[in-house]
């Protein structure tokens, strides 16, 4: 019997290795407001699927995207503490962050977009939608959307892990769930700690976190109607050491996010699908950590309400969907926004909010799709129209087709078009160096797309081109020829010109050689090169419209050791166009262009029906390199862990 056991539990895991790629194309993805199949969609969306979040080096979100090729992730402090996410050559600011189809983007600045309520263990897969996507997700969507898709457990039961490892990291999470034929719900709660991997000139640790977490999410369904609700929580502190200036090295950020929504979808004919959303988000940073006596700390606290109500249905004629949305936007801080008629308390403190701006978003959206067994349309309009600017209702088409050529190649073509209203943070931060200014236009983007696929069993390829024109950009510009007066000023950009280029393969050797029970279970490989032609002065420096990754390349291997023991490597090389001002002790040392580098990690998981541990390491080589500049990336970092399942 031992003999037949082993082979068997090779031959699912191979199996579910190999057949990953194929079943994906059945997933039904939000590239468009009706659902559509991955082999249906006219849209290029990526997918991280299950397998590779499992078997990734990392621990988060955040880090998990550093290894889609078309995704920029440029990190300040390990851990996915602070992040920011571009697509496509665009900027943090450009891209709609969603939670189970929810738009979780926050308006005071894509900053703090990223700091999520769920942990990668509630992570079922997570969609990229890359090029302007303001027909299905609105307005913040100007260069793509990031759709994370929360796990639904079929069975009752609960999990638990601990993790620990270089400079003092620690953490731990349990996660239970309740199922029934029509019921479920899942709790998950995390918490984590590190001592961080640097310190301050004083030599006061200054990359030090501590992070909660929490979320719960409920789902009904019967014959005619499926209804689902989260409710989630982000808590960080964390040394933000020269995170926002390189002249002072003992910054401190404290953040706390709330997240709730509710969503429902009717069966039948017309699919009626309502959702209603609330998000909270409180932030105090600090420019000396824990001494406001010289700056004082700025707070500032966000509401967001939006209520989303679409339809769709299914006629002869194809898939047509309507619906609209109205975003309310509020800030009170003590450095952002107008000035209030009357000051409102800061709890727990004696100080006050003293400003303040609100926003409405209002937006309606028709889209139709043609679905035929070789050829899919897809087409739509949105109409937006935002308080703040007071511009009239502005008209935003796109259309996407594709075309499957016999039983493996499939032809995309795509035309689409967005907009960007400004982060709060954009329009009035005129503190610590930086002068706002608060009559900043809406971002606009065209953008253009054709691309070629190849799918059968055992081989996925993609190949991709695209240009997007920008107008409007904005950024931060400081003018050097001011020398130590010189300050960042937010501005638009009259244009910006994007040609890039993306390239991916996914092998499953094992299918290819007929040989379910291969070591090399999957392999890829990706490239992605971007060229845009707007130049600065050469007396200019730009903040972030202008620092994009002109090349950069992903190799992974997904290796079967044995039939409980598996081996994840992944290679990534960037290469960075643009330059920053280098500091030593608080003094310039003039411009510098940013280095290309090179990262290996790893992961060893050993895994049975209950147990799974896992041994992991990232930037292996100890590389010294930069995301942003004077912000050193951690070096060789090594973490373990173990989780038990109750089924």
């Amino acid at each position: 019997m031992r003999k037949i056991v082993l082979p068997l539990a090779t031959l699912m895991l191979a199996c579910t290795a190999l057949n990953a790629q194929e079943s994906l194309e059945e997933v039904t993805v939000n590239g468009t407001r009706v659902p559509l199949t991955r082999h249906q969609s006219a849209r290029m969306v990526t997918v991280l699927d299950t397998l590779q979040i499992r078997s990734a080096p990392v621990q988060t979100v955040n880090d998990l995207l550093k290894y889609a090729v078309g995704v920029d992730v440029r990190q300040r402090g390990a851990m996915g503490i602070q992040t920011d996410i571009g697509i496509r050559g665009g900027t943090f600011d450009q891209i709609a962050v969603l939670l189970n189809g929810i738009n979780i983007s926050d308006p005071q600045t894509g900053h703090l977009a990223m700091d999520l309520p769920v942990d990668l263990a509630d992570v079922e897969r997570i969609e990229i939608l890359e090029g302007p996507a303001g027909r299905v997700y609105g307005t913040s969507s100007l260069v793509g959307a990031i759709n994370i898709v929360t796990r639904t457990e079929p069975r009752t039961g609960a999990d638990v892990r601990l993790e620990a490892g270089a400079w003092g990291t620690f953490g731990g999470g349990v996660r239970a769930h309740l199922a029934s034929r029509r019921w479920s719900h899942q709790l998950s709660a995390s918490y984590g700690r590190s001592d961080g991997y640097s310190r301050n000139a004083a030599g006061s640790l200054n990359a030090d976190y501590r992070t909660v977490k929490s979320f719960y999410q409920g789902r009904y369904e019967d014959a005619r109607a499926l209804v689902s609700w989260h409710l989630g929580l982000s808590g960080k502190d964390y040394g933000a050491n020269t995170f926002y200036s390189a002249r002072y090295d003992d910054q401190f950020e404290h953040g706390l996010k709330t997240f709730a929504a509710v969503q429902a979808e009717t069966k039948g004919r017309l699919h009626f699908r309502p959702s209603l959303y609330w998000n909270l988000s409180k932030d105090r940073f600090e420019l000396f950590r824990g001494d406001e006596s010289a700056v004082p700390f700025n707070y500032h606290s966000t509401n967001v309400f939006g209520v989303n109500l679409n339809a769709w249905t299914d006629w002869a004629l194809g898939k047509t969907a309507f619906g609209t949305e109205l975003r309310r936007e509020h800030i009170v801080s003590t450095a952002l926004g107008e000035p209030l008629e009357r000051a409102v308390p800061i709890p727990g403190t004696e100080r006050q909010y003293t400003r303040g701006l609100g926003r409405t978003n209002i937006s309606f959206f028709l889209e139709h799709n043609v679905v035929l067994q070789r050829f899919t349309a897809s087409a739509g309009i949105a109409l937006v129209r935002n308080t703040w600017s007071d511009m009239p209702f502005q008209l935003y088409p796109g259309a996407d087709l594709s075309l499957r050529l016999g039983a493996n190649w499939k032809i995309y073509a795509s035309a689409n078009s967005s907009l960007r209203m400004p982060t709060f943070t954009e329009l009035y931060y005129s503190v610590g160096g930086h002068a706002a200014d608060k009559h900043l236009r809406p971002e606009r983007m065209q953008a253009y797309e054709l691309g070629i696929k190849y799918l059968r069993p055992g081989i996925s390829a993609v190949a991709s081109v695209y240009h997007h024109r920008g107008t409007d950009m904005i950024d931060w510009i400081k003018d050097l020829s001011a020398g130590e007066e010189a300050v960042w000023v937010s501005v638009n950009h009259t244009q910006v010109l994007t040609l890039g280029e993306e390239l991916s393969l996914r092998l499953a050797p094992g299918t290819l050689l007929g040989r379910p029970d291969f070591f090399l279970r999957s392999f890829d490989v990706g490239y992605s090169h971007i060229h845009q032609d707007k130049a600065l002065a050469a007396n200019l420096q730009s903040a972030y419209a202008l620092e994009y990754l002109r090349n950069k390349v992903v190799v992974q291997a997904d290796f079967q050791i044995l039939p409980q023991l598996s081996l994840h490597l992944s290679y990534r090389w960037q290469d960075r166009v643009g330059n920053y001002e280098a500091f030593e002790a608080g003094k310039s040392l003039g411009q510098r262009a940013y280095s290309p580098y090179s990262l290996l990690d790893a992961r060893l998981t050993w895994e049975n029906a209950r147990w799974r541990v896992f041994l992991e390491g990232n930037n292996l080589l100890n590389v010294t390199y930069f995301d942003h500049g004077n912000i050193p990336q951690p070096g060789c970092w090594v973490r373990g862990g173990v989780s038990y399942s109750i089924r």
